[in-house]
């Protein structure tokens, strides 16, 4: 179980900067769970994947223009990823040469439009994941990340922020306002898509995780099972538990849409693999030999060596078929990471 065991090789042409220009273009890599056996489609080919019957599961949270910069009383500039509030008015926030951070220390940030000044915070302790906590002079809402903030592309995107991202960076169905990164399988969908589905039979219903640290923080230990990950809010409705029980119990298949929406319906399950609505706070961390209670096929995009999420999906398919699988989707040279192309695991 070593971390080193979920390496390979992806030359970094290969790590999609942009989207597509048009959404639903992505080519998809379909995998066997079973046999490793893959073929080579793309979205427009989802449907042929479902089956009537199943019970496609997305993640409705949206990204908020999490990343801020602060401005000290010598004017330096330090930049704030804030990633949630614990309903003090404190901000826990991953921060930018963040030694030199101290407590006490006060930052001033603007809005983008005019500059004009819109709000002042300090510091007032280190958590023990050396994230900052950060409280206002006067409590922030969303319209703060609107006027200040931008949009959180992850760092292996070269580039700043663009327009485009603001649409692009967000799936068709995001309504729950508090991720700092997308569910990046979700960024696929079209309307159009979404409802060719439902109308061949498949019923689509929403959880809720919003992205953080847990999600993206890379794997820094040797041994897998000495990491450990952040704490992120997620919700599970009495409409999605019923309609996935229902499906469970009639051997009708739970497709997950994101390693997100895995994560939420997997901490959501008893140890009967019966699902229970519930709000919560989540730090499962999903790897080989976990055996799965509630996912049974899963639409998710590729992820980075040695995450989380590449032991995640290998729980799933095996860790030498997800490797065979990405050493051809590099020889075949489809786009990775966040703006790149998508797999279909069943």
């Amino acid at each position: 179980m070593l971390t080193k065991d979920y390496s390979f090789e992806l030359p970094a042409e290969l790590i999609a900067q942009e989207p597509v220009e048009r959404r639903g273009d992505e080519r998809l890599l379909h995998l066997d769970k079973a046999t490793g056996a893959w073929e080579d489609l793309h979205m427009a080919d989802l449907p042929r994947l479902l089956r009537r019957g199943d019970v496609l599961v997305i993640n409705n949270s949206r990204v908020r223009k999490a990343r801020c910069y602060g401005m000290t009383d010598n004017d330096g500039k330090v930049e704030f990823l804030f990633l949630e509030e614990d309903g003090e008015g404190v901000w826990s926030a991953m921060v930018t040469k963040a030694k030199k951070q101290k407590e006490g220390r006060r930052y001033r940030f603007h809005d983008r439009t005019d500059g004009s000044l819109a709000a002042t915070a300090h510091i007032i302790g280190t958590a023990e994941d050396g994230t900052k906590r950060v409280v206002f002079d006067e409590p922030i809402d969303e319209d703060f990340f609107s006027r200040c903030g931008h949009v959180p592309l992850p760092p292996y995107i070269k580039r700043e922020d663009g327009w485009q991202d603001e649409g692009r960076y967000q799936t068709v169905y995001a309504t729950q306002s508090g991720s700092v990164a997308a569910p990046t399988a979700g960024l696929h969908f079209t309307p159009e898509l979404l409802q060719q589905v439902r109308d061949m039979g498949v019923e689509v219903h929403e959880v809720t995780l919003h992205v953080g640290a847990g999600t993206f923080l890379p794997v820094r230990s040797e041994n897998i099972e000495d990491h450990h990950m952040h704490f992120e809010r997620c919700t599970v409705s009495q409409e999605t538990a019923d309609a996935v029980n229902k499906a469970k119990c009639e051997g009708r298949r739970v497709v997950a849409v994101g390693t997100t929406s895995v994560r939420t319906l997997e901490s959501a399950a008893d140890r009967e693999g019966h699902l229970r609505a519930m709000t919560m706070r989540t730090d499962i961390f999903i790897h080989p030999p976990y055996r799965f209670k509630i996912v049974d096929a899963l639409l998710t995009n590729f992820h980075t060596p040695e995450s989380t999420l590449l032991m995640l999906v290998s729980a799933l398919a095996g860790r030498e078929h997800i490797l065979a699988a990405y050493k051809h989707a590099v020889e075949e040279r489809y786009r990775f990471f966040s703006y790149g192309d998508a797999m279909f695991i069943d």
